[in-house]
């Protein structure tokens, strides 16, 4: 049996026969006692240009070398030779500790940048570093190939806090700039390496 949308035939006999937008898997970098991790348009399969409207980070089971460590980003726009973008951005973060206390809704200023070049905090206050805890979450960045538009960005960070908590970070902000962004890193803020955890770049095409 055909299903029929507006006249236009979506699918015949189990088939699909109109694009329906989709998520394409780009690439997957892993850690291993990492300084950075960069995706880097051209580089290694990453495509991070005019292909798709919107591009999709994963991190999945962040651990830091040293505790007490927030997962940070910056772009380029000149192929990774230079991560110093101007960004505005705001941040704020839930959190509650393991002895039922300590429940706390607050936004939080040593999360955003006002037109700073230096690394954006995705992890608001900080991983632990005992062998079970680790940070996960998402990165959705717009149309980062416009060269009209600001670059703007949303994303969230769950992580198990450098005491025993959990940490629900909320981000959002642009990348000031009407030039390209095609190449993003991903480092910790302490000089921590990315001991372990995979970040995984996705596109949304017909978004």
């Amino acid at each position: 049996m055909a299903i029929i949308s507006n006249a236009v035939t979506i699918a015949d006999a189990g088939a699909f026969s109109a694009s329906l937008g989709a998520t394409v898997h780009i690439k997957t970098l892993t850690a291993s006692s990492s300084s950075t991790l960069s995706f880097v348009d051209g580089s290694a399969s990453v495509v991070l240009d005019s292909t798709y409207p919107i591009y999709i980070f994963k991190f999945i089971n962040i651990h830091p070398g040293t505790g007490d460590s927030r997962i940070t980003f910056q772009g380029s726009i000149d192929g990774g030779s230079n991560y110093n973008v101007a960004m505005t951005t705001t941040a704020f973060r839930t959190q509650y500790y393991e002895n039922d206390s300590n429940a706390g809704l607050a936004y939080q200023a040593s999360g955003d940048l006002a037109q700073g070049t230096g690394f954006q905090r995705l992890g608001i206050l900080g991983i632990g570093g005992d062998n079970d805890e680790c940070g996960n979450g998402f990165l959705h960045l717009f149309n980062p190939s416009s060269t009209t538009f600001v670059k703007h960005y949303i994303s969230r960070f769950s992580e198990t806090g450098a005491e025993p908590r959990e940490v629900d970070g909320f981000g959002a902000g642009y990348f000031n700039t009407t030039s390209a962004i095609n190449a993003i890193r991903f480092q910790f803020d302490n000089s921590s390496t990315i001991q372990s955890g995979t970040i995984k770049l996705y596109g949304i095409k017909d978004s």
